[in-house]
């Protein structure tokens, strides 16, 4: 049982932290390459990743003769936290590059997990302190060559990003019900997501291939991607899901190397392996502390 869970927890740690790239991935090709404006593509975004995990759960309650409501939540926190790393994810990417864009967010992310996970008792071991280290050189080191400046309001707002996104991925670590809870609290955006588009609205542009990306975005890597990940933090301790993320800028690398026909560099093979590595110690540590 104990491999068996072990399978389950790696196996959706992988398909969500593909999600997770995917989901840069896509943002950027509709912001920069089809410029479209953030605040559709964040509605669109959240709609579209609505609207598929309400058919799930309904396709769900009728196979298992359930009468689920998804109106019961009252975790408006963590639906509050998605909109809020959804919308300052996209409009922090207008005036910040995708590195040090990712760095500034997964950075967040790291701090806010650890500092909470210190905050409740959890102790680092210095192995894990140095694990944790390791693999934050690593990405440093992947994305330095991209460093510059950035401008104070998309570092606010990439910071914002990275914090609720924290506070999310905490969330999901109390779910006993990955999918309800994850359609729960996209469904609990909708206020949230009609506020923003009147906002928005005037400034908005709009073109096919924009809209393709925001709902691939939103349906498959946003929607099914973050219920796969609630799934997977019932796995890990909140450090291991606060290291595991970094993996997602190597991820987003290896991808470009695939399908964008981009270099392998010696770079990011140093990278990978600090990144793996830390990430590696850091689990095999508290697996034996785990033992004793």
């Amino acid at each position: 049982m104990i491999q068996q869970s072990v399978f389950k927890t790696s196996l959706f740690t992988i398909m969500a932290l593909i999600a997770f790239a995917a989901n840069s991935v896509l943002c950027r090709l509709a912001l920069d390459v089809y410029q479209m404006d953030a605040g559709s593509f964040t509605v669109l975004r959240l709609l579209s990743g609505t609207m598929i995990l309400f058919i799930i759960i309904q396709l769900h309650n009728k196979q298992k003769n359930n009468k689920a409501d998804l109106k019961q939540t009252k975790n408006w926190f963590a639906a509050f936290m998605l909109f809020t790393y959804a919308t300052a994810f996209s409009f922090a990417y207008i005036s910040l590059d995708t590195g040090v864009g990712a760095l500034i967010l997964f950075a967040s992310v790291q701090i806010t997990i650890i500092l909470y996970s210190i905050y409740t008792g959890n102790r680092l071991h210095i192995t894990e302190w140095g694990g944790l280290i390791i693999a934050f050189v690593g990405f440093i080191y992947l994305i330095s060559p991209n460093l510059s400046s950035p401008s104070i309001i998309g570092f606010l707002l990439m910071s914002v990003a990275g914090i609720a996104w924290g506070f999310y991925t905490i969330q999901g670590m109390h779910s006993k019900t990955a999918l309800f809870d994850t359609a729960q609290n996209f469904i609990k955006t909708i206020p949230f997501i009609a506020v923003l588009a009147l906002i928005t609205l005037p400034q908005s542009h709009l073109n096919l291939q924009g809209i393709l990306l925001a709902l691939l975005s939103g349906s498959i890597a946003s929607g099914i991607g973050y219920a796969i990940w609630y799934m997977a933090l019932a796995g890990l301790s909140s450090v291991q899901a606060a290291v595991m993320q970094l993996t997602v800028p190597i991820i987003a690398a290896v991808g470009g190397v695939l399908f964008v026909s981009e270099e392998m560099t010696l770079r990011l093979l140093i990278s990978a392996t600090m990144v793996l590595g830390g990430i590696l110690a850091m689990i095999a540590t508290r697996y034996f502390i785990q033992q004793k």
